[in-house]
């Protein structure tokens, strides 16, 4: 066995392992795989992303016109104009605050358990089991809704599309659930690909992404017939950023702070290089400098969509009271001719379906990670296998496509069921995103040791920023647009249900059972202190005798060496 001399202490990383201790493997580590194996975790992936490519992944997930296509009726719905355009700007500060303290916590943790990992090894002596376990459900909540929840309104669009096409054509419940299925199989069969092939397919779709999102960004404005209607070309700017439309009983203030669930969720895409880390080459430095770029590049393409989509809307409430029901196709048939929305809207399917297969690629490195550590129980024996040929999780691809089968069933509930989707996505990825940072910067005090990207001493600060907005948030994304009388089962915000009742269940099972038996992340590299001829096993498995003669550690002396730091 090959050893290394370079203890965890050498290495730039705040991990699970004791400073002194020497990360043991069988054969040549890189220079990716000692920061991995010093965070206590053997290579299973091959490096294959690069910073383009990393980038391209979290692009696609973002998916902008897909995204504002299917959240304008909050963006526009409870604000009107105001709401994208002071909404959005105001929003993307915070939430570049909450990307550039992700970035930093993966510089030092490079890992596809990503947060929860962070979670759990910056969590006070005693809490780290605990914050595993909300971070990575949380997290896990929201991974696993991304695609379904894009694929239903990419599902939406074809069909509204067939029906601009065929008036007399009115889309049923089952079309659009065996749609959205069909969509899901193929992009799982994409993502059951090997490492290389998937990241050129995001590549791809990403430059599709940029490219679609321009087109539809100078189109829009140059051919609007706004004019021909009896209308100024653009709406003025005093409207725009003043008029809001009652699209709630609460004051504009509060208004235009829900309208920020629609930035959210649309922005709730740029963790995906964390996940893809272990795949990643320079990974601590190319993966948070991709998630930077993604937020970066992102809010602010975003917000020239939504000015566009606000200085030309002729009507808010027909558009949000369309029969097509799909406020975006209304909107482009408001102000362009019927042939040009037909080509945007079909160019917004195709970035959807980019978009989906983005989620779907993040979610599967998710509950793959987690499996690594048992987090499903039973089910982590197959869904941590890595395949052999193409060397990616196909297993926990394919079991989130049945979870994902299994959620869009709520498409039979109606609309108001749908949108579970989307209001568990924008929750629940922000309370992920945000535990491990408060951690971080109220309780961790000097031991993070930051990786070699780090905000230096803007850190503190800006994750204090970044706490404070989500804190602010959650209450809010749980607001119904209506109160008193008017409030109604239609009118509800069900986001505290669907989320509060999951969570609500894994923190029983938690305080029932998990708690004996999770203690958070699972080293599985072989490891001794430094000096010393005492291997730790790792990866569950029994350790030899070692060549000196001397007595080696199994799974339990382990187990228990690690917990000692956790627990």
């Amino acid at each position: 066995m090959a050893d290394r001399k370079r203890s965890v202490a050498d290495e730039p990383v705040t991990t699970v392992l004791s400073p002194g201790e020497v990360p043991v493997y069988d054969g040549h580590l890189t220079a990716d795989e000692e920061v991995l194996a010093a965070l206590g975790y053997k290579p299973e992936f091959k490096r294959e992303f690069s910073l383009w490519t990393s980038f391209c992944v979290s692009f696609a997930v973002l998916g902008l016109l897909p995204s504002f296509a299917s959240t304008l009726y909050y963006g526009m719905g409870y604000a009107g104009t105001p709401g994208m355009t002071w909404g959005w700007l105001i929003a993307m500060i915070f939430i570049q605050c909450v990307a550039m303290s992700m970035a930093e916590l993966c510089s030092a943790m490079p890992t596809s358990g990503g947060l929860y990992y962070a979670a759990a090894v910056l969590a006070p002596q005693g809490w780290g089991p605990l914050a595993a376990w909300i971070t990575g459900w949380s997290n896990w909540l929201a991974q696993i809704t991304g695609a379904p929840s894009v694929d239903y309104g990419m599902a939406a669009m074809i069909l509204a599309t067939a029906s601009i096409r065929d008036p007399t054509f009115v889309p049923e419940n089952y079309q659009v659930f065996l749609l959205t299925m069909f969509i899901m199989l193929i992009q799982s069969c994409i993502s059951s690909m090997p490492t290389k092939w998937i990241a050129n397919f995001n590549s791809y779709g990403s430059t599709f992404n940029i490219i679609a999102l321009v087109i539809v960004i100078i189109t829009i404005p140059a051919a609007c017939n706004r004019e021909s209607q009896g209308l100024s070309k653009f709406t003025p700017s005093s409207v725009v950023w003043n008029d809001f439309y009652p699209g709630t009983d609460f004051p504009n203030g509060l208004a235009l702070l829900m309208t920020f669930v629609a930035v959210i969720w649309t922005m709730s895409g740029y963790d995906a290089p964390f996940h893809l880390s272990e795949e990643c080459s320079n990974a601590n430095i190319a993966s948070p400098r991709a998630i930077v770029l993604t937020s970066g590049v992102g809010g602010l393409l975003g917000w020239f969509l939504q000015l566009v989509v606000a200085y030309t809307i002729v009507d808010i409430e027909a558009a949000l009271d369309s029969d097509l029901g799909q406020p975006y196709a209304a909107y482009l048939l408001q102000i362009l001719p019927q042939k040009t929305a037909l080509a945007i809207l079909a160019l917004t399917i195709v970035c959807a379906f980019s978009m989906g297969q983005g989620c779907m690629v993040a979610a599967s490195r998710v509950t793959f990670a987690y499996s690594r550590d048992d987090c499903f129980g039973p089910i982590s024996r197959i869904t941590k296998k890595v395949n052999r040929r193409t060397r990616t999780p196909v297993n926990a691809v394919w079991f989130n496509t049945i979870i994902g089968i299994c959620l869009t069933f709520l498409i039979f509930g109606g609309e108001l069921a749908a949108g579970a989707l989307f209001s568990i996505g924008a929750i629940a990825a922000f309370v992920a995103f945000t535990l491990p940072i408060f951690i971080r910067v109220f309780f961790v005090g000097n031991r993070f040791r930051p990786g070699p990207w780090n905000l230096g001493r803007a850190s503190l600060p800006i994750g204090a920023m970044a706490s404070a907005f989500v804190l602010l948030m959650i209450p809010i994304l749980m607001l119904p647009s209506v109160t008193g009388g008017d409030l109604d089962a239609a009118g509800m915000n069900w986001t505290c249900l669907v989320y509060g009742g999951p969570m609500l269940f894994v923190m029983v099972w938690w305080a029932v059972d998990a708690r004996k038996w999770f203690k958070g992340p699972k080293v599985n590299i072989e490891h001794r202190m430094l000096g010393d001829n005492h291997v730790l096993g790792g990866g569950g498995q029994e350790s030899e005798e070692s060549s000196s003669g001397s007595s080696i550690k199994g799974k339990k002396d382990l187990e228990d060496d690690r917990l000692g730091k956790l627990a």
